[in-house]
């Protein structure tokens, strides 16, 4: 599943990754609060998102290595 996951996120742009991480911090922020207001029906949803966060990241960082390398070739 998980590199199911890594395959659909290789192939967005990184405008789609930017957005998708913004949507999952602030998704993982709202669930936070309201595991303290209220019983969660699932908390095993904070793993998922961390994760999800995590992946997103990774496929980031790897485009942006991969950026610097290719510029310094001479």
């Amino acid at each position: 599943m998980a590199s199911k996951q890594m395959k659909e996120m290789t192939q967005k742009e990184d405008k789609e990754l930017l957005l998708d991480l913004q949507a999952k911090k602030k998704e993982l922020f709202d669930l936070r609060f309201r595991s303290t207001t209220e019983k969660l029906s699932s908390p095993a949803k904070f793993v998922q998102l961390r994760r999800d966060i995590a992946r997103i990241k990774t496929v980031m960082r790897q485009r942006e290595l991969a950026n610097a390398g290719a510029g310094d070739t001479k």
